[in-house]
C-alpha cells in the first residue's frame, strides 16, 4: 500500500501533496533562481539557487560524479554560471572538489561562492581538511565551511576542536562564514541555539521527504535561527529526488518559506538544471 504524504498549512490543516494548494504559496512578486540575496552575519552575496552536487553523496562520490565525471559535472556548473548562477554546493563526502576545481579554469574565482563541507571533529583533523580542501579546489580560500551531517544533540561539545580552527581560519580570511548542515531535530535545535553557527543547511519540502521532523517543527525551528541572525540555505528541496514528478509544488514551497535566504538542488543534467531555472519564476507566483 502506498503511504501517503501530507504537510501542513499556515492554518494547521492537513494537505494532501495530491491536492497541493498553490493559492497558499503565493507571492506578488516573481522570484528566479539567480536573484542575488545576502546570507547571514557575513552578508555572502550569492544566487538564490545553488548547483548542488551530492545526490546520494557518500564516500567520495555522487550521482552527478558517478553519472557526468570530472568533465560533465564541471560543464554542468559552467553552464549554470552562465545562466546567472554564482553557488556551488560541494562537500568531500561527495567527492566533488577536483569537479568544481576543473569549473573554476573557466569560472573566474571571485565571481562564484563555493560551499564545502568537513567531517572533521579534532583541531588536527580540521587544519588537515582545510589545506586537502584548499589544494583539492585549487583556491585560497572557502567562501562557506560547514560541519557536514551533525545528528547528535551536543555536536558542539564533540565538534569543538574543529570549531575552534574554523574559527581561526576565518579570521585569518581563509573561511568567509561558518555553520552546519543537519540531520537530526535535536542538531537542528542546537545549531539554532549555538552562537559559533552563522549558516545552516536544513532540510525542507512539503511532503517531510528525507526531513529532520513534520515541515512545521522544522520551520519552527529555523525561524529562531532568522530571529538570532543565521542564514539559512535549504536542501533537499526535491525530497531527495523523491519530488521529481512534483517539482513545481516542491518549488512553490520552498520559495514561500521566508525561513529560506537560498536553497540547493543538485540537478544531475543540464536539462534539468534549465528546468528548474525555467520553473521557479512560475512557481514563486502561482495561484
Amino acid at each position: 500500500m502506498q503511504r501517503r504524504r501530507f504537510f501542513r498549512t499556515a492554518t494547521g490543516a492537513a494537505v494532501s501533496l495530491n491536492q497541493f494548494p498553490y493559492y497558499l504559496f503565493a507571492a506578488e512578486k516573481p522570484k528566479t533562481a539567480i536573484d542575488r540575496v545576502l546570507l547571514g552575519p557575513k552578508k555572502i552575496a550569492l544566487s538564490r539557487l545553488a548547483q548542488g552536487s551530492g545526490t546520494s553523496g557518500v564516500g567520495g562520490s555522487s550521482n552527478q560524479t558517478r553519472k557526468l565525471g570530472v568533465e560533465g559535472l564541471a560543464e554542468l556548473f559552467r553552464a549554470g554560471y552562465d545562466q546567472g548562477l554564482n553557488f556551488f554546493d560541494t562537500a568531500d563526502q561527495y567527492g566533488t572538489h577536483p569537479h568544481v576545481a576543473r569549473a573554476l579554469t573557466t569560472v573566474p574565482r571571485d565571481k562564484v561562492v563555493l560551499l564545502s563541507k568537513t567531517r572533521a571533529s579534532t583541531a588536527a583533523e580540521m587544519r588537515a581538511d582545510l589545506d586537502r580542501f584548499r589544494r583539492e579546489l585549487k583556491t585560497d580560500f572557502i567562501d562557506i565551511l560547514l560541519l557536514h551531517c551533525m545528528m547528535d544533540k551536543d555536536w558542539n561539545k564533540q565538534k569543538r576542536g574543529a570549531m575552534d580552527v574554523i574559527e581561526e581560519a576565518q579570521a585569518k580570511g581563509i573561511v568567509r562564514t561558518k555553520g552546519v548542515s543537519c540531520h537530526t531535530l535535536e542538531a537542528l535545535k542546537t545549531a539554532a541555539a549555538e552562537p559559533w553557527v552563522e549558516v545552516d543547511l536544513a532540510r525542507l519540502n512539503p511532503a517531510q521527504a528525507a526531513m529532520d521532523a513534520d515541515p512545521n517543527t522544522v520551520i519552527g525551528v529555523l525561524k529562531e535561527m532568522k530571529a538570532a541572525g543565521k542564514g539559512i540555505i535549504g536542501m533537499k528541496i526535491l525530497g531527495a529526488g523523491k519530488l521529481r514528478n512534483r517539482v513545481d509544488e516542491a518549488l512553490q514551497f520552498a520559495l514561500h518559506q521566508e525561513v529560506l535566504d537560498c536553497f540547493t538542488i543538485g540537478a544531475e543534467s543540464r536539462a534539468e538544471m534549465e528546468d528548474v531555472l525555467r520553473k521557479i519564476p512560475a512557481a514563486s507566483v502561482r495561484g
